[in-house]
C-alpha cells in the first residue's frame, strides 16, 4: 500500500510505530455497488421488514463518488425491493456524516406517522485517488460498508444525545495546505474532547458512566493523547480496527460497533459514546445505551 500511493520509508515507519496503522482493507476488483451491497445483505433484520423501509441514508465523506448518471444508492433501491423509500446522501460532516444521518434518521421517522416505519443508513466509500487514500502524517483510508436499521423507538441501541461542533476555519485541502494541516492538528484533540464532554452532558453522564467508547480509525496515537486529556482508560476504546481495518470515512462508527457487539464487550443496558471527526471540520459525539 505504501508503495502504491508512494510513501517514503520514513512516512512508512510513522504510520507504523506511532499512529498504529498495520493493514488497510481494500478491494481493487470491486465496485462501489459491490461495497455497499455487502453490507446489507448481511443484515438479516432488513429481511422481511423491506416494506417498512421510509428513507434510506447514505452518508459519505465524498461529495462525488461515482461518475454521472451512475448511481448506486437507487441501484441499491431496486436491487433490495427499496424503489418506495425515500433516499439520498448525507455528505455535509464527511467522516462524522453517519452520526448526522442516525440523527436525521430519527427526526424523520419521529415526524413521520407511521410507528412501524424504519430507515436504513449506509455508510462505506472507495478510495479511488490518492486524496481519498491519505491524509498526510494522520492517517491512511481503508474500504469498508455497514449498514444498520433505525426506529424511532426501541430498547436496543437507544440514543441519549447526539453534539456536533463544527469549526469552518479548517475548510480546505490539508494535503495541499502544510500550514492548515498543522492549525487543524493542533486543535484537533481540544475539540473533539469539547464535543465528548458535550454529549455527555446532554445525556447527563459522567465519562466513568461509560462501558466503551468507539472511535473513528483515524489512528491509535490521537485517540491515547485523547484519552489522558480526558482521564478515560484507553483500555475502554474500540482500537482494534485501526490496526486491522484502516479508517474507512464514515462507516468507522458503526464497523466498531459490531466489533464489541460480536465480542461480547457490551451488556444490556451499559452506555457507550461514538465520536467522529470530519475534515472541513466537523466533530461529533453521540451517546447510546445498549
Amino acid at each position: 500500500m505504501g508503495a502504491r500511493i508512494g510513501l517514503t520509508p520514513r512516512q512508512l515507519r510513522l504510520f507504523r510505530r506511532f499512529h498504529g496503522l498495520d493493514q488497510v482493507r481494500l478491494d481493487p476488483d470491486g465496485t462501489l455497488l459491490d461495497l455497499l451491497d455487502a453490507a446489507v445483505r448481511a443484515l438479516p433484520e432488513l429481511r422481511g421488514n423491506e416494506h417498512r423501509i421510509r428513507y434510506l441514508l447514505y452518508a459519505r465523506n465524498t461529495p462525488v463518488a461515482v461518475p454521472y448518471p451512475l448511481n448506486p444508492l437507487h441501484q441499491l433501491q431496486e436491487r433490495f425491493g427499496l424503489a418506495h423509500a425515500d433516499a439520498f446522501t448525507v455528505t455535509q460532516q464527511a467522516c462524522a456524516a453517519s452520526l448526522l444521518a442516525v440523527d436525521l434518521a430519527g427526526r424523520l421517522l419521529a415526524d413521520d406517522g407511521d410507528p412501524s416505519a424504519l430507515a436504513l443508513v449506509l455508510a462505506g466509500e472507495k478510495t479511488f485517488t490518492r486524496d481519498a487514500q491519505l491524509l498526510p502524517e494522520t492517517t491512511i483510508f481503508a474500504e469498508a460498508s455497514t449498514a444498520c436499521l433505525v426506529s424511532a423507538d426501541g430498547e436496543r441501541n437507544r440514543v441519549l444525545s447526539y453534539a456536533v461542533r463544527q469549526r469552518p476555519e479548517f475548510y480546505g485541502r490539508p494535503a495541499e495546505d502544510p500550514e492548515l494541516m498543522v492549525r487543524y492538528q493542533r486543535e484537533y484533540q481540544p475539540a473533539m474532547v469539547e464535543t465528548v464532554q458535550a454529549a455527555l452532558d446532554q445525556a447527563g453522564l459522567e465519562l466513568s458512566d461509560l462501558a466503551l467508547l468507539l472511535p473513528h480509525n483515524v489512528n491509535q496515537a490521537s485517540w491515547r493523547m485523547i484519552c489522558r486529556q480526558l482521564d478515560f482508560p484507553v483500555e475502554r476504546v474500540v482500537l482494534d480496527n485501526v490496526t486491522a481495518v484502516g479508517h474507512s470515512f464514515a462507516a468507522d462508527a458503526f464497523v466498531n460497533l459490531r466489533t464489541a457487539l460480536t465480542g461480547g464487550a457490551l451488556r444490556p443496558g451499559d452506555h457507550y459514546l461514538i465520536a467522529a471527526a470530519g475534515v472541513g471540520a466537523t466533530f461529533a459525539a453521540m451517546v447510546l445505551r445498549h
